[in-house]
């Protein structure tokens, strides 16, 4: 059972940066694909980023050229970089995991292709 542990969100202004980390407790993280989602109130959850154990990243459009997604294999930790946040990034963010990485048959934008969650992290923007 992976175990997944958000941290580093916040009430912040608009325009300002924030990050994100999620620390795994699995031993083999390094091969882990590993996403962020978020939920803001009233509406679903939704893909944010996600990054393969190659490195490879793909992006929500509405956080494309502002968020980052990075990974450090040692630290067994991923990470989400928020740079210029906006009222509308004010969201409950969670980690997702999953031991596939299979590209050619899913685009882990989904969360029904994630088997470990975290709890979740809120961050709050303020205008």
């Amino acid at each position: 059972q992976v175990q997944l542990v958000e941290s580093g969100g916040g009430l912040v202004q608009a325009g300002v940066s924030l990050r994100l980390s999620c620390a795994a407790s699995e031993r083999f993280f390094s091969r882990y694909t590993m996403g962020w989602f978020r939920q803001a109130p009233g509406k679903e959850r939704e893909f944010v980023a996600v990054i393969m154990w190659s490195g490879y990243t793909s992006y929500a459009d509405s956080v494309k050229g502002r968020f980052a997604i990075s990974r450090d294999n040692a630290m067994n930790t991923v990470y989400l970089e928020m740079n210029r946040l906006t009222p509308e990034d004010t969201a409950v963010y969670y980690c997702a995991a999953d031991r596939s990485t299979d590209i050619l048959t899913r685009t882990f934008r989904r969360q029904n292709e994630y088997e470990y969650w975290g709890q979740g992290t809120q961050v709050t923007v303020s205008s």
